[in-house]
């Protein structure tokens, strides 16, 4: 085997030439990571027309606006938690009944989720709908992971294999945005669903279509040689989450739980705040608080509203368009950075001094980022939100290459579990409410500048403490997955 500090991975594993087995399961997996994505920020985009029609609001009204935006956070919040809880679950199963069975369950439950949802009668139907949803993405996530990297066992190539589909989920977030546009643009040429076409429902719906030919060929792809033949032989352990915490795993558990927050933690304490800091940068958009407090008002006291809702409808609809391109720049960001991850894992070994490549500069940069361009110039923060996705965004890509390296087959789905819900999904979105409460105590004219302000400041703590902890992170022993 070649040395660790070696620039080419070991090549003591031949690698194979690709069979068309093989391609089929690249393109399973690129598809798997792109559908992942498109269902989790499928709720940013439908959640506010979504709760407009369920709750029976007017969104023109402060009271009105201030339910849509206490259930969109109910439902970020509880779709995560149940993720994490049932991702963790998930870990487990892959390892007791096999890596393409779980699979093929959780992309079952994530494609039938939000087609359900779109027959939502109430917000509560949605709520449930969209935890399932996420419980589907989370388990199939570490379910793939381990899959994939058992199938293509040598080092180079499976680097190449799993670098290469995860940056497919970056366009994910361009393929849903795409498929809004076209929901928006044709949804009366649509089919009626509860007697009106509205472009939320059919949103919904197109998550159906790429889960199509994923339930199709999963079937007919091969299970895991490595789980299937000591399955076979008998000597496949019981997977344990207190193994995880053992002398020989506690370090490597720990860390990547850690540095898996951490991700998260930027990822929703900070970069997921974009649509609200926003409004703040475009003028006239600030004003849609008071139009909305001056409709109130007028409406208690019997006086002619049209006029005014007006002007909210034309400023929520410039909102939209500008915090949609806004979002963009940072998809288009983390897709570079996951394809530029993909490129350097084959060629630097150390796992710690790759994952820092994207730290230092996201420590330095993305805390500057919300503290300034974010309260005042909507052209540089356009570009600094790429920076951010690309800093982000890529350390999602580094787990997959990471993880299965350091655990062993009968708790590599375990393993990856716990790091990826416990700590990323669980304690790492948490990062949201921090930012929110802290919110009011940040310096700032007005609410866009302070949430601002508190994004900076979450993202310089938790990549300060991202940093600090890959320094703890342990080193693959071998460049072969462990037994």
């Amino acid at each position: 085997m070649a040395p660790m500090s070696s620039p080419v991975l070991d090549q003591t594993i031949e690698q194979k030439k690709l069979t068309l087995t093989d391609w089929l399961i690249i393109f399973v997996a690129i598809l798997g990571f792109a559908f992942d994505t498109y269902e989790l920020l499928m709720l940013p985009l439908i959640a506010r027309p979504a709760l407009i029609e369920l709750l029976h609001v007017d969104p023109a009204t402060a009271s009105g606006n201030a339910a849509i935006l206490s259930w969109t956070g109910y439902m970020m919040w509880a779709s995560a938690v149940s993720g994490g809880i049932f991702g963790l679950l998930g870990g487990y199963l892959t390892d007791r009944f096999g890596r393409k069975r779980v699979l093929v369950w959780s992309i079952f439950i994530y494609a039938l989720s939000p087609c359900l949802a779109a027959f939502s009668t109430s917000a509560t139907m949605l709520l449930v709908l969209r935890c399932t949803t996420f419980i589907g993405v989370c388990v199939e996530f570490v379910a793939a992971v381990a899959w994939l990297a058992e199938l293509f066992p040598n080092p180079r190539q499976r680097e190449k294999v799993l670098g290469s589909t995860q940056a497919f989920a970056s366009l994910g977030g361009l393929m849903v945005a795409g498929a809004y546009f076209l929901c928006v643009t044709y949804a009366q040429n649509l089919p009626a669903i509860h007697g009106d076409h509205t472009p939320w429902r059919y949103t919904l719906i197109s998550g159906l279509i790429p889960a199509l030919p994923l339930m199709l060929l999963l079937p007919m792809l091969p299970e895991s040689p490595a789980w299937k033949e000591k399955r076979a032989k008998g000597t496949l352990k019981r997977p344990s989450i207190v193994e995880l915490f053992q002398p020989a795993l506690r370090r490597t558990t720990l860390a990547t739980t850690i540095l898996f927050a951490c991700a998260y933690g930027a990822a929703f304490g900070a970069i997921q705040m974009t649509p609200q800091i926003v409004p703040g940068l475009v003028s006239g958009l600030s004003e849609l608080p008071k139009l909305r407090k001056q409709v109130e008002a007028a409406q208690s006291s019997g006086q002619d509203t049209k006029e005014l809702k007006q002007q909210i409808r034309q400023l929520g609809k410039k909102q939209e368009q500008v915090v949609s391109g806004v979002q963009t720049y940072q998809e288009v960001g983390g897709l570079v950075g996951r394809c530029l991850l993909a490129v350097l894992a084959v060629y630097i070994v150390g796992r710690g001094k790759l994952l820092r490549l994207f730290q230092v500069p996201g420590l330095v940069l993305i805390p500057l980022i919300f503290w300034f361009p974010a309260t005042d110039n909507l052209d540089l923060f356009k570009w600094g939100i790429f920076v951010a996705g690309f800093c982000t965004i890529a350390q999602f890509s580094f787990w997959g290459n990471y993880l299965p390296r350091v655990y062993p087959t009968h708790l590599r789905g375990t393993g990856e579990g716990f790091a990826a819900n416990v700590g990323g999904r669980m304690i790492g979105t948490s990062a949201a409410f921090f930012t929110t409460k802290i919110t009011p105590f940040m310096a700032g004219a007005a609410q866009p500048a302070k949430l601002a302000h508190a994004a900076a400041l979450v993202a310089l703590l938790v990549y300060a403490v991202g940093l600090i902890t890959s320094f703890w992170l342990t080193e693959p022993k071998q460049e072969e997955l462990p037994d």
